[in-house]
Order: C-alpha cells, then structure tokens, then sequence
C-alpha cells in the first residue's frame, strides 16, 4: 500500500521491502496557533536546533507517551532536519508492536490528525507580548525531545494530509495542544 502527502506539511507513509512503514513529515515554523483562548503561541524558524545539531536523542511518539515509542535517532529509526522553514522528520516503523500497529490503523482510519513537538523552553528563549485581549508567547530556542503523532493540531499548518493510492482512504494527521504555559 502506498501512501502519499497531498501538500507541503504534513506526513507521509509508505511501505518498506521489510514490511515495515516509512513515515515522513513537517512542523512548519512562524505560524501561530492559539492553545486557549487569548493565548497565542508561534514557534520561530530552528528553535529546536540546538539539541538537533548536537545530536541528541529524540523520539517520534503515539501521542507525546514515552512507554510508545514509534521511532528515535538513537534507535537509528528517525532522521530529523531543521530547516528555515520546516522542522521535518523521517522515520522507519515496524509494526512489531501493538503501539505502532495502532497508529496505523488510526491513521488508515483517519482518526490520527497530526504532528506536535514536545519540548522545554530555554532560559531565555521566549518572548511574550500583549495583544488585543490576549497574549503571544514567541518561542526563540526550546530543547526539541520528542515529536508526536496526534489525533488534532495546535498548528493547523502541521496537518497531515496522506491518500491511499490503493483507492482506499484520505486520512490527516496533526497537533494536539498542550498546556505548556502559564501566565
């Protein structure tokens, strides 16, 4: 079965010779999302560069849960790039466990809707401005750990819009949002 990305953000599956499903998507940078009423968050172009440029482990997860792994860099499964644009990701899954067998079917049904990326802000690395009646938190440099698969975005642009080429189903993926701050 062969899945394929319908536009610039999203995610993206494919079958592998092994059986396995090769995962590829994008978190774009600059847009903005709002995580509760009057509260605005936009992540700014390689605020995760840092721990990516390093090297560091990070993991691909069902749903920003640690006990399910999808993928990792220390695993060798996951490839991470941080562009101006785009926090993108490739990654190889096996449908080894039930996890991951679960994602699938979640996406195949439609019911997985997105990316979000779970993280720490730096000591210094974020702005917050008054607006209107509300407030934006402008994220500058954050420790990237992990990035999830979800069932709704934050960010709409992180939406995945995947088809089967089998004549089977259009499914997306995107965002949750997590209550990462407080005023």
């Amino acid at each position: 079965m062969l899945w394929g990305a319908a536009h610039g953000a999203g995610l993206e599956l494919r079958a592998t010779d092994n059986g396995g499903v090769r995962v590829a998507g994008r978190f774009p940078y600059a847009t903005e999302a709002e995580l509760a009423r009057g509260r605005f968050e936009r992540i700014e172009a390689r605020a995760f560069a840092e721990r990516i440029e390093a090297g560091a482990d990070i993991h691909l997860l069902a749903g920003h849960d640690f006990n399910k792994p999808l993928a990792s860099r220390g695993a060798g499964t996951l490839e991470i790039r941080d562009t101006p644009e785009a926090l993108e990701i490739e990654a190889t899954l096996s449908d080894g466990t039930s996890w991951a067998r679960d994602f699938l079917e979640a996406h195949r049904a439609g019911l997985i809707r997105g990316l979000s990326p779970g993280f720490r802000v730096s000591p210094g690395g974020e702005r917050i401005e008054a607006r209107g009646n509300g407030v934006l938190r402008r994220i500058e440099r954050a420790e990237l750990f992990e990035i999830s698969t979800v069932t709704k975005p934050a960010y709409e642009l992180a939406q995945i819009e995947a088809r089967c080429w089998a004549a089977e189903t259009v499914t997306r993926v995107t965002d949750h949002p997590l209550k990462r701050w407080r005023l």
